[in-house]
């Protein structure tokens, strides 16, 4: 079975430091492109990073690039998402998703590209 599951949420100051994690299992993951998507109360689902199959492509909401940083590990099967300089408006839930459809140098940024889902975990940012 699919699983994809977020973890490194919390509570963090403004100004402070998170590394969101997922760990995933049950399809290849080097064969998917990996994204990170955020939604706050009353806003739609956004994306905020991807990167592509072998790491080699990253993309970045303008809102977060310069602060926030995608990796994967594939060994690992996981991803990562560094988060430096946080504002209260990154205050969201995080969901990591995968795409298998994507072409292999390129990093999907539409929801509707992506295949698997986590649940998401929790950033609060207090200000």
């Amino acid at each position: 079975q699919v699983q994809l599951v977020e973890s490194g949420g919390g509570l963090v100051q403004a100004g402070g430091s998170l590394r969101l994690s997922c760990a995933a299992s049950g399809f290849p993951f080097s064969s998917y492109c990996m994204g990170w998507f955020r939604q706050a109360p009353g806003k739609e689902r956004e994306f905020v990073a991807g990167v592509s199959r072998n790491g080699g492509a990253t993309q970045y909401a303008d809102s977060v690039k310069g602060r926030f940083t995608i990796s994967r590990d594939n060994a690992k099967n996981t991803v990562y998402l560094q988060m430096n300089s946080l504002k209260s408006d990154d205050t969201a839930l995080y969901y990591c998703a995968a795409d298998r459809t994507t072409s292999p140098s390129t990093v999907a940024v539409r929801t509707t590209q992506f295949d698997y889902w986590g649940q998401g975990t929790q950033v609060t940012v207090s200000s």
